[in-house]
């Protein structure tokens, strides 16, 4: 970690499998600008499912959008066995070097301890947790009573406020019973 709680890199794409023969990478991104996190002579760290660094730093050697992902080529690293054992890591860009984020959007690592209200003020809780769910992103709220799974989606999350460390909410009738 550096600064206050702040993590050294975050991770800005998950590396899925060798494509090609030519020693690209099939990278799903977790960015919003992929065509800057993934220039050519950008260096990223390899991370596990921890955030722990993996080796040394990768560069970028070449980049390109591929439907949904990117493919990646990256200096020195020829050897597509070597490329299958990254499966499953994730690249992570020097948080530094990031763009932070926009008015209304926050960091997912940030959002534990984040208080919980509804519009009217009423106080719902704390997150406690954030799970990637193929549904999309899921906050663990812990209410007054028990806790709760909340979707972080537009629908239901009302406001960001990052610097107050608060979500305004509009549940749905029945979600707290």
């Amino acid at each position: 970690m550096s600064g206050a709680g702040r993590p050294a890199y975050l991770a800005v794409g998950r590396l899925r499998k060798p494509h090609g023969l030519k020693g690209d990478f099939a990278i799903f991104p977790l960015t919003g600008e992929p065509e800057a996190v993934f220039a050519p002579g950008r260096r990223l760290v390899r991370l596990d499912l921890e955030g722990t660094v993996l080796g040394e730093p990768v560069e970028v050697e070449r980049s390109r959008a591929y439907h949904r992902e990117w493919l990646l080529k990256f200096r020195g690293v020829e050897s597509r066995d070597e490329l299958d054992r990254w499966r499953g890591q994730f690249l992570g860009a020097p948080a530094s070097e990031l763009s932070p984020p926009a008015e209304g959007e926050v960091y997912v690592h940030e959002l534990e301890g984040f208080a919980v209200r509804q519009a009217d003020g009423t106080a719902l809780g704390l997150v406690s947790a954030a799970y990637d769910l193929p549904a999309g992103l899921t906050l663990e709220v812990q209410g007054p009573r028990r806790e709760f799974l909340l979707p972080f989606r537009k629908e239901f999350v009302q406001q960001v406020d990052r610097e107050a460390r608060l979500l305004v909410v509009a549940l749905p009738t029945g979600m707290l019973d």
